[in-house]
């Protein structure tokens, strides 16, 4: 079962430390579903389920408040009896000295943030939800091309990263090279790099290039959903490709089909170019309009004109 470490979560979300719990480097997050304890405050726990995070919000921290201190004492006891792997306090509000004297003894982690308390709930479903995601790793480069996400794979050597430069150059952004991370966030794949790689290329001759240095921040883009898959082969003289476009071809990745095109690679072809109208028709087909469907419109009418005026030349005879 996939988890995210509790420590990692403070890291990436900068969520201020007001009491560590000893074991707060072994505790995991399996599930996103987040909880404000209102109903537990009040004494009710016959459906609590302590193994969420719990948020204390403005509405839970002013009843904490305006409680007497025995009230509040018993009623943060109890609640933090329970084996919950952290509390969060939102929008930066004061700590009650019991409740760090209590987390003391219960050995509880307990945690702030600056944020008010529906983004950080965005922000924590979101953080974990990606975190805990079905991952992959591809060969291939991941690139945004015309605001589409397009992972161009293919065998080694075939010519990937020096079509994904020419993009770059073209004006485009590179998101990995080399290796892709894909998760699948609800139904869409979100591409990203590897930590050590990012915005790294290599060119055989040339060695290792720094995108974002050599053309600017504007080149390059931290993740990307995947949206087409461009697979490069050199060219077989021997093999039929699609010359038309009205079968689509897909692709599957994490149970997600992804629309596919295989391009035939060749000293002279401009495969960059070609990956660029790739994009711009794919988005036109997002819009409604397609250029084969539309040809093929236009062929059978002009064929069902030609036999109506063969049949009435007949027909005259």
């Amino acid at each position: 079962m996939k988890y995210v470490y509790l420590k990692k979560l403070i890291e990436e979300m900068d969520l201020e430390i007001v009491h560590q719990s000893t074991d707060l480097n072994d505790i995991r997050i399996y599930s996103s579903d987040i909880s404000r304890p209102g109903l537990q405050i009040m004494g009710y726990y016959e459906k609590f389920v302590p193994e969420r995070i719990q948020v204390i919000g403005s509405a839970e921290w002013h009843y904490f408040n305006q409680l007497p201190y025995e009230e509040r004492y018993s009623s943060l006891d109890k609640f933090l009896s329970y084996p919950i792997p952290a509390l969060i306090i939102s929008r930066s509000l004061p700590i009650f000295p019991e409740l760090l004297e209590l987390a003391q003894k219960h050995n509880r982690t307990v945690l702030r943030s600056g944020e008010i308390t529906s983004k950080l709930f965005n922000q924590l479903i979101s953080f974990i939800d990606i975190q805990l995601s079905p991952e992959t790793r591809v060969h291939g480069v991941l690139v945004e091309v015309y605001g589409v996400g397009v992972l161009i794979t293919g065998k080694s050597g075939v010519g990937k990263s020096e079509t994904a430069l020419d993009l770059v150059i073209r004006g485009h952004r590179l998101i990995s090279d080399d290796t892709v991370i894909i998760k699948r966030i609800e139904d869409m794949l979100q591409g990203r790099s590897p930590e050590v790689t990012r915005h790294f290329m290599e060119i055989r001759g040339v060695g290792i290039l720094d995108i974002e240095r050599l053309y600017g921040v504007g080149s390059v883009k931290y993740d990307e959903f995947i949206e087409m898959n461009i697979e490069l082969e050199l060219w077989d003289d021997k093999k039929e490709y699609d010359r038309i476009g009205l079968d689509e071809t897909f692709i599957d990745i994490l149970g997600i089909p992804v629309t596919k095109l295989t391009i035939p690679v060749r000293p002279g072809r401009n495969v960059a170019m070609i990956i660029e109208v790739a994009a711009r028709n794919f988005r036109q087909k997002i819009l409604g309009y397609n250029a084969a469907d539309k040809l093929n419109e236009r062929v059978k009418k002009q064929i069902e004109l030609n036999m109506s005026k063969k049949e009435r030349e007949m027909g005259d005879k």
